[in-house]
């Protein structure tokens, strides 16, 4: 095959595969080159902020540290982290075709992409189990906050083990005078270890914990939109609490549904290329590309906001976290949202049977959770229903009022 642009991401599962074509660089007019380098700065700023404002409002409150929250938080930085190291070096790379960052950040650029799309994909999934859990098999055994910690740092661990091979293949070699960093697989098994890995990594990272959100999410939905609250309580806490669960829950549904909706294109152009390379040759492919990479990229971005429109919380946090801009103006129940507990009381009456629904921080009877630990977070509710004979008024129950 004659020499030819490819134009490919070298921070991603698709390699660059200069080992068996030339690269040579495609001019491009200096305005359309202005117009993508304001987009993909754009891009990097709001996903920056944004998630390092997610991070600030859940490690620095409080009510907010909890098994879910933290994992929104590792979320939030393997996102903030992709947005910095990967979008922002990848474009320079990708319009210039030219590495102007050197021998180490060229391993680094093979290794850390893939680390943080794994890290950002599975931090969902471990979100989307923790629902799962919680309101599907309310009483079974939580994750405390260290098995939390080994669960996030387990992540990390296999996200670096399959990121790993395209680090070690990774090599700068010289092309017409140009500096290029690639990744340059063996040889003597032409293009198979390349599609290999590529078929291991795509399952891994996309279509694998895709699969088990869905399902997850399907039966979360099942579960909550069957609940019923009884009629006189249609107006109560109980209904809130429910309501607070499916917002939750569709909330999470639209970040994975962005993230796969956002990768979903990119994807396929390397599974293309993989098969036909010769489209690597076509002078629009540059184009197509860097559209494609922000498209991709963008996903970082988009997760704060989702927060931000869909959450009181983490909208009075990102009040309070901008509020020496002119236009916000954070109120004092922004500050109550994130650090004060509103409570809210009912007397069980023991001669009936009924359903009563415990807030974060309730005392749930040990029955109810078998003596296990682990019971329910912040922000969550369990239904337990109780018959007890006799009757008598029973205890005066405390617990959180819906927000």
């Amino acid at each position: 095959m004659g020499a030819c642009v490819i134009v490919t991401d070298t921070n991603t599962s698709f390699g660059l595969q200069s080992n068996s074509t030339g690269i040579t660089a495609f001019s491009m007019p200096s305005w359309q080159l202005a117009l993508w380098a304001t987009a993909y700065l754009g891009l990097v700023l709001v996903a920056v902020m944004g998630n390092a404002t997610v991070t600030w409002i859940i490690l620095a409150h409080q009510r907010m540290r909890t098994v879910t929250n933290y994992f929104i938080v590792n979320l939030a930085l393997a996102d903030l982290c992709m947005a910095t190291f990967n979008a922002a070096f990848n474009f320079v790379y990708a319009s210039h075709n030219i590495w102007y960052f050197g021998r180490a950040f060229c391993y680094f650029q093979n290794l850390f992409p893939i680390t943080a799309m794994f890290v950002s994909i599975y931090s969902m999934m471990a979100i989307a189990i923790d629902r799962y859990m919680a309101i599907v098999q309310p009483f079974q055994p939580r994750l405390s906050a260290r098995s939390t910690t080994a669960v996030i740092g387990g992540i990390w661990l296999v996200a670096l083990a399959l990121a790993f091979p395209q680090c070690f293949y990774s090599a700068i070699t010289e092309d017409e005078g140009a500096t290029k960093c690639v990744v340059a697989w063996p040889e003597d098994t032409g293009g198979k270890s390349l599609l290999l890995y590529h078929l291991v990594v795509i399952v891994l990272i996309y279509l694998l914990p895709l699969t088990v959100m869905f399902v997850a999410y399907s039966i979360i939905g099942l579960t909550l939109w069957r609940r019923a609250v009884p009629r006189h309580q249609a107006h109560g806490a109980n209904l809130r609490h429910l309501q607070a669960k499916k917002k939750f829950v569709k909330t999470m549904v639209l970040v994975v549904v962005t993230f796969a909706v956002c990768w979903l294109p990119y994807h396929l152009y390397f599974i293309l290329g993989s098969f036909q390379e010769d489209i690597y040759c076509h002078k629009f492919i540059q184009q197509v590309y860097l559209a494609l990479f922000w498209l991709a990229m963008s996903s970082t971005m988009y997760n704060p906001i989702i927060y931000c429109c869909l959450n009181r919380r983490f909208r009075s946090g990102f009040r309070l976290a901008f509020r020496c801009c002119p236009w916000v103006t954070p109120t004092e129940e922004d500050k109550l949202e994130l650090t004060h507990t509103p409570s809210f009381s009912l007397r069980v009456n023991r001669c009936h049977t009924k359903e009563i629904l415990f807030m974060a921080g309730d005392m749930v009877p040990s029955e109810a959770t078998n003596g296990q630990a682990g019971g329910p977070q912040d922000g969550e509710s369990v239904e337990l229903s109780s018959l007890v004979p006799g009757c008598r008024e029973g205890p005066i129950i405390r617990g959180e009022s819906a927000r």
